[in-house]
């Protein structure tokens, strides 16, 4: 579908240079470039997202993260690397931080981020719960489970009084990190919740006695902005957005950001946005570069410096099943990561 058929958005280009149908002619007072919108007001929708104001080069771009490369060159973001310090060990267990992987759009690295995420964070000592809610149990093949084997998933615990979450978690092979899997049977309760009374506590509930046993609790949301998502965002203290850099990718950011403010409004008003998170960047095409630029001018500081590139490494672990630290643990994905990791307890003190 072409982008001109959607109303009052402008073309992003995909080539290096920009066509104009208009002579090229200097204005006699150049416009003046709109200030950037503050992460707490987010953009109605895409076209008040302010256009870039200056094009990055490929030779602008210091590698992602690179831990040999100068701190003072401009990272994909368009803003100074900065120089993350190391993470010191926790000094106590818990209470966990609660953090929603989310994005209504599917195949934005979602579940991935979730995964290898949790993986860098349980590296640094802290005890890490990830939480599979999402019916395609995908986060659960990526740690090595099958969801079609399971006898109890997250849909038990949800729906039967008498589950417990020790009957439910699963040691994973990383250290240190635990996972509640899902199936199938999940999207029934999507269903079967409306019938309850104070439907959207529900998750937040069931997590109130493993909160002090962890220091970390990841949610892997469903794409969409259900009710499972709605409870998922009740039950949790910040919030992750994997964005893809793609054009229809942020689109559906301004509809995810009018959920969050529901949400916050109406059942959670401690929910924050911990960071925005571009994936699958490719620093070598212009229209990559131009919508991470459009985020970090609409979102500011909310947008992480961490940037996930494109890799034919992570197809490759979901089917050994393990995250990317441990099966690559020398790649610069493992290294994006890491960073990541840094960058998401550095913003959640108590994490």
């Amino acid at each position: 579908m072409n982008e001109s058929t959607f109303p009052g958005t402008q073309h992003l280009s995909s080539s290096t240079e920009p066509m104009s149908s208009t002579p090229e002619t200097a204005p006699a007072t150049p416009p003046t470039a709109p200030a950037p919108a503050r992460a707490v007001t987010p953009p109605s929708n895409y076209a008040e997202m302010p256009r870039p104001t200056a094009k990055l080069t490929a030779e602008d771009i210091a590698p992602v993260n690179d831990p040999h490369g100068p701190r003072n060159k401009i990272g994909p973001t368009g803003r100074p690397l900065p120089d993350l310090p190391e993470v010191k060990p926790p000094t106590r267990r818990g209470p966990a931080q609660v953090i929603a992987m989310c994005n209504q759009k599917g195949g934005v690295g979602k579940t991935t981020t979730t995964i290898n995420l949790g993986a860098a964070i349980a590296e640094t000592g802290r005890k890490v719960l990830l939480i599979d809610f999402d019916p395609q149990g995908s986060a659960s093949i990526g740690l090595g489970v099958q969801p079609h084997d399971l006898e109890l998933s997250v849909y038990n615990l949800l729906m039967q009084r008498d589950i417990t979450p020790a009957e439910v978690i699963q040691a994973t092979r990383v250290e240190n990190l635990d996972l509640l899997p899902a199936n199938i049977d999940l999207s029934a309760a999507e269903v079967q919740l409306v019938q309850e009374v104070a439907r959207e506590y529900t998750l937040q509930r069931v997590l109130e006695p493993i909160i002090p046993l962890y220091d970390v609790i990841l949610i892997d949301c469903a794409p969409s902005l259900g009710l499972l998502t709605v409870n998922a965002l009740t039950a949790s203290n910040g919030i992750v957005v994997p964005l893809e850099c793609e054009f229809f990718a942020l689109r559906g950011l301004a509809m995810l950001t009018d959920t969050i403010g529901k949400v916050q409004d109406r059942l959670n008003p401690k929910l924050e946005i911990v960071g925005i998170l571009g994936t699958m960047f490719d620093g070598r095409t212009t229209h990559a570069r131009e919508v991470l630029d459009r985020v970090v001018q609409a979102f500011d500081e909310r947008v992480f410096h961490t940037v996930i590139r494109r890799t034919v490494k992570f197809p490759e672990t979901t089917v050994v099943g393990e995250p990317i630290t441990t099966y690559a643990p020398s790649s610069q994905a493992a290294t994006q990561y890491r960073d990541l990791a840094k960058e998401v307890l550095a913003r959640c003190p108590a994490g």
